[in-house]
């Protein structure tokens, strides 16, 4: 698996009136792009494989809170949460990738093609490119 594919649990609270919401969340997630994998392994219990550069695990768990999904929140479960975020934000920060940001691929290569030299460029101002 690459680096930037990332496969994590997502756990709910049993006491929510949707008494499958690991399978509810994994049909709304399957239609999502970016989303490679969204299986329901027990009624409080998914699996989410997802491409980094396009989503994080708190991205994802935010438009599930949102939805109405209730997440487990006990402490291991928060821990893991919490190092998973800073962990996948400092990836995506290395990738070129800014929070909040989900087309940061096409970022970094707009990125490097701008920094090498090559013959592509427009050498007029910019207030003479609008008259052609």
């Amino acid at each position: 698996m690459s680096n930037s594919i990332k496969q994590r649990d997502i756990l709910f609270n049993p006491l929510h009136e949707d008494e499958n919401q690991a399978q509810t969340a994994c049909e709304m997630l399957r239609d999502l792009e970016g989303i490679l994998l969204a299986e329901a392994l027990s009624p409080t219990h998914l699996v989410v494989r997802y491409e980094l550069h396009l989503f994080t695990l708190e991205e994802i768990e935010e438009l599930l809170a949102a939805v109405g999904f209730h997440l487990d929140n006990n402490l291991l479960i928060k821990l893991k949460r919490a190092l998973y975020c800073y962990t996948e934000e400092t990836e995506r920060a290395n990738l070129g990738c800014p929070k909040g940001q989900s087309n940061c691929t096409r970022v970094a290569y707009i990125n490097r093609y701008q920094q090498l030299p090559h013959g592509c460029r427009d050498t007029r101002p910019d207030f003479w490119r609008d008259y052609l």
